[in-house]
């Protein structure tokens, strides 16, 4: 295999075309960015990188909160539009028909639609050239019911979740393994089973 060497870039994929909701009830916005994800597990810890000229980039500047919002094949178009369109010039819930509702701790709203998301609260802010990264706490998460069964396990594959790569957006594929399947014993139920067939 050969590699061609290009100047640094962004190119890590896939990201989540994730939905920022921040703001009030009163007067919600969304922006939709690429560039979040997890930073510490105890106490969780997320990020948002958003460029000083969005219009979200002030709200949070000024409430210090946001939630992250999980994007669905439904919500895939939503998602889009409001990644294009800004927020001081229409509601983007209005126009996506989406519906806000309110968080538990902090006043910005979440996606009624969005199966997860996740309430933050910035901790820190960390400007760079194009944009400023907002350090944050996930101080609490909204699960759908619908995806969890009667033992309390959350089926997250069940969402039909995006991603998003090089400028598309993907449906996720078939599941190829759990974490550490690597490294997983195989289970003697087969070796069993061959046995017993060749004794027979």
């Amino acid at each position: 295999m050969t590699k061609i060497v290009w100047k640094s870039g962004t190119l890590l994929a896939p990201l989540p075309p994730a939905m920022i909701s921040c703001g009030t009830m009163e007067k919600p916005n969304i922006m939709t960015a690429a560039w979040t994800g997890i930073v510490n597990s105890d106490p969780p810890m997320t990020y948002v990188s958003i460029r000083p000229s969005r219009y979200s980039h002030g709200i949070i500047t000024k409430t210090k909160e946001f939630v992250i919002n999980m994007t669905t094949l439904n919500l895939v178009k939503a998602a889009d539009y409001c990644g294009v369109k800004s927020g001081r010039e229409i509601n983007k819930f209005k126009e996506m028909c989406l519906t806000p509702k309110p968080c538990s701790i902090i006043k910005a709203p979440q996606i009624e639609e969005s199966p997860v998301s996740l309430e933050c609260q910035v901790v820190q802010i960390f400007p760079f050239d194009t944009h400023d990264m907002f350090l944050a706490k996930i101080i609490a998460v909204h699960v759908d019911d619908h995806f969890v069964d009667d033992s309390g396990k959350l089926w997250m594959e069940k969402m039909g979740l995006i991603a998003y790569a090089h400028g598309f957006y993907f449906t996720l594929g078939r599941k190829i393994g759990k974490f550490g399947f690597s490294v997983e014993k195989k289970s003697n139920k087969k070796k069993h089973s061959i046995f017993n067939k060749e004794r027979k």
